[in-house]
């Protein structure tokens, strides 16, 4: 029955979990509800949901909404589904809504829906004061946010940073995660950051990242910046015992690629062996037998591409050719047959980010080619696997090269990177959320900002609690 939670079902599994004292289930079935509140709320079942169960939710820090306004939207519309039973109730229901946390625009909307419900069947309403008087008089504080904590922790690995002198540069040991999503007034959001742990060893940027079966594993990566500091080492991490292990070393030197988990195998797909030179070579991780073997090769060298997985196939997107030349190219790999070419994106593009969800690929940031130097690709697109097709989706505010990436919650997160044209650095955390077609802004990185890797890893909630907050 958690395979069929969606949007449409989620109330009747929550119902039918609490009626059978299924806990675990009901509880997988509230919190599908609230990270998925404003869609639900647009459903036949959640205009038949119990007046108590509706404020339950809606007093929940963990409710998750674009904005505050979206939350009053959803109590009119379960109003004026039956307001002569319901109207009687409204005055309970907004004070589930923190209008403190709207914007003055956003407020004006409360005013004219409240001119409109003013009287039903003669039985007069008046929200609009007592919420003005929570709007106009009630501090934003703390307790006002609404703050999410997700059940999976998303992670950020190691990462550099962009000083003009190199010598300077101290690339980074550090693992963070974050611990909490906070919604504030308007469409003010940001992240609690906590430090997880230090990896063992030298620090690492354009490494690699996985997570598989409760642990982290880090691979390769540069230590620092001239040829001979690419590294071909391993490592896992168990967040249950705070502890690293040293697993058996990659066959090549690599760094600028990714690592996707495959079949319960992680397979550690092209890079740069050394600076400028980059390879086709894809190995494969065993973790019982804790060994590499070479599988079939990608049909040129690539560095700095895209890769994830959707419905068991590796999906590959853009990146370096061995001349170093941005690519529009998307392919479908496999360890034994090797390369499918797929319908080329609309914008060339490397050292960008993809993403899986709902069954697309979502593509954003990087570079692209401009004439013999590079410059920033904001522009973002969408791939459809069973059309074989691309569509544009909303641009990037800014730009984000060599950035981290990772599926949160239905929602696309885009960290840090840089700006090429200008070589500043970009520290911030946008979102994309395909409900609404827009990317927020999210705040700042707690530390480096390029090169950084990112997956997501589910914490024992007592680790997360201990864990330093910044």
């Amino acid at each position: 029955m958690r395979q069929e939670i969606g949007a449409s079902s989620c109330l009747d599994v929550a119902s039918f979990a609490e009626a059978y004292g299924m806990s675990e289930l009901l509880e997988d079935a509230n919190d599908f509800v609230l990270k998925n509140f404003w869609e639900v709320s647009t459903t036949t079942k959640f205009q038949d949901l119990p007046a108590e169960k509706l404020i339950d939710f809606l007093c929940c820090d963990g409710l998750c909404v674009p904005s505050e306004l979206a939350v009053f939207r959803a109590v009119i519309s379960w109003i004026e589904a039956d307001p002569e039973e319901r109207m009687g109730q409204a005055g309970l229901l907004m004070r589930g809504v923190r209008f403190p946390l709207m914007t003055f625009r956003e407020f004006r909307e409360v005013r004219a829906i409240n001119l409109r419900m003013e009287c039903f069947g003669n039985k007069e309403v008046e929200l609009y004061g007592s919420a003005l008087k929570e709007f106009g008089f009630s501090l934003p504080t703390q307790d006002l946010c609404r703050i999410r904590r997700p059940k999976d922790a998303l992670l950020l690995v190691g990462g550099d940073q962009l000083t003009p002198d190199v010598g300077q540069r101290v690339p980074s040991r550090e693992v963070w995660f974050a611990n909490s999503l906070h919604s504030g007034t308007g469409l003010v959001k940001d992240i609690e950051w906590r430090k997880l742990c230090e990896m063992p060893d030298k620090p690492k940027f354009r490494h690699g990242v996985a997570a598989m079966e409760g642990k982290l594993y880090v691979f390769g990566g540069c230590y620092f910046y001239t040829k001979d500091d690419i590294m071909k080492s391993v490592y896992s991490y168990d967040p249950g015992q705070d502890s690293w292990k040293r697993l058996a070393d990659m066959q090549e030197f690599r760094s600028n690629f990714s690592v996707v988990l495959h079949q319960e195998r992680l397979y550690a797909i092209g890079g740069d062996k050394e600076i400028n030179t980059n390879v086709d070579s894809v190995e494969m991780y065993n973790p019982e037998k804790d060994s590499w073997s070479f599988v079939h090769p990608l049909d040129q060298a690539l560095s700095g591409y895209a890769v994830t997985v959707v419905d068991g196939g590796i999906f590959i997107s853009g990146g370096f050719d061995c001349k170093y030349v941005c690519l529009v190219s998307m392919f479908l790999y496999h360890p034994e047959r090797g390369t499918v070419y797929l319908a080329d994106m609309a914008h060339d593009r490397a050292q960008h980010c993809m993403e899986a969800l709902r069954g697309h690929l979502y593509v954003a940031g990087g570079v692209c080619n401009l004439r013999k130097f590079y410059t920033d690709q904001q522009a973002c697109e969408v791939y459809d696997p069973v059309a074989d097709s691309w569509t544009a989706f909303a641009s990037l505010p800014v730009p984000h090269v060599s950035a981290a990436s990772a599926v949160l919650e239905e929602k696309v997160y885009i960290l840090g990177g840089y700006c090429q044209d200008d070589y500043s650095e970009s520290g911030l955390v946008h979102r994309f959320d395909p409900s609404t077609q827009r990317w927020e802004n999210m705040g700042k990185l707690p530390g480096p900002v390029t090169d950084i890797r990112a997956c997501l890893l589910r914490l024992p909630q007592h680790f997360r609690d201990k864990c330093q907050i910044i």
